[in-house]
């Protein structure tokens, strides 16, 4: 009878399940659920500061590219630390470099050379602190189902354990360490799934953001070196 009592009284709830596990077994779901509370809180994050970043980003090219505004009056409009505003700030720094060089470094191309290395330099810094809350996803992805997986052997060993103290193999006395043991591997699963889908996600905005960039730069230093082509041909020509 004792037997049927504990399968009656065994509460196989997930709040049941946690209660009943053991202090390791505690730890290890405490932790994937923390870790998985963070990623769900970076995913939305990271997704509103990606969303906005292109918001800029296209009010940003559509007056630069309008051709409405000189450089040097486009830069007075322009606030690279307001609102983290990568691409202004890469458009500021290029400038910057541009402006401070001379005549003849403008003309030998050393100028362009400079802001090329200050705009991609730039652009490093400004992607690394995009990537922030990336590796943590990553990290979560791939060792979530294991961290999971200890917590299921974990679970298991208790259930043999369980089975030699009271020389009984019944359901009733194996069920609550099986179950404490898958409990664990769906809490890992639970953590890693999403992990994996929002660094998938995240690094493909990264990638075109980080393109965006990249072809911004090419751009400009097209255009600051038609620039000096137009001010220098016209005293070759006197």
């Amino acid at each position: 009878m004792e037997p049927t009592n504990l399968a009656v009284h065994a509460d196989m709830s997930f709040i049941g399940l946690f209660l009943e596990a053991s202090l390791f077994v505690k730890i290890i779901m405490i932790g994937l659920f923390s870790t998985s509370i963070a990623v769900w809180g970076a995913w939305a994050a990271k997704s509103r500061q990606f969303a906005r970043l292109h918001r800029l980003g296209d009010d940003f090219e559509d007056i630069f590219w309008s051709g409405s505004h000189t450089l040097e009056s486009f830069t007075r409009q322009v606030n690279p630390q307001q609102g983290e505003h990568p691409l202004a700030s890469v458009f500021v720094v290029g400038l910057e470099e541009w402006n401070a060089a001379s005549e003849s470094e403008r003309a030998d191309g050393t100028a362009l050379q400079r802001s090329r290395r200050m705009m991609d330099a730039t652009a490093r810094r400004e992607l690394e602190a995009l990537e922030a809350w990336l590796p943590l996803m990553a990290t979560t992805g791939s060792t979530g189902p294991f961290v999971g997986l200890l917590g299921t052997v974990w679970g298991v060993r208790s259930s043999f354990q369980s089975i030699g103290a009271s020389k009984n193999t019944s359901l009733a006395v194996v069920a609550p360490g099986i179950a404490e043991a898958l409990f664990a591997t769906a809490v890992g699963l639970f953590a890693a799934i999403p992990a994996v889908i929002a660094y998938n996600r995240l690094s493909g905005s990264l990638g075109r953001y980080a393109t965006r960039l990249e072809t911004f730069i090419d751009e400009f230093l097209t255009v600051l070196e038609r620039q000096s082509h137009k001010a220098t041909t016209p005293h070759g020509r006197r």
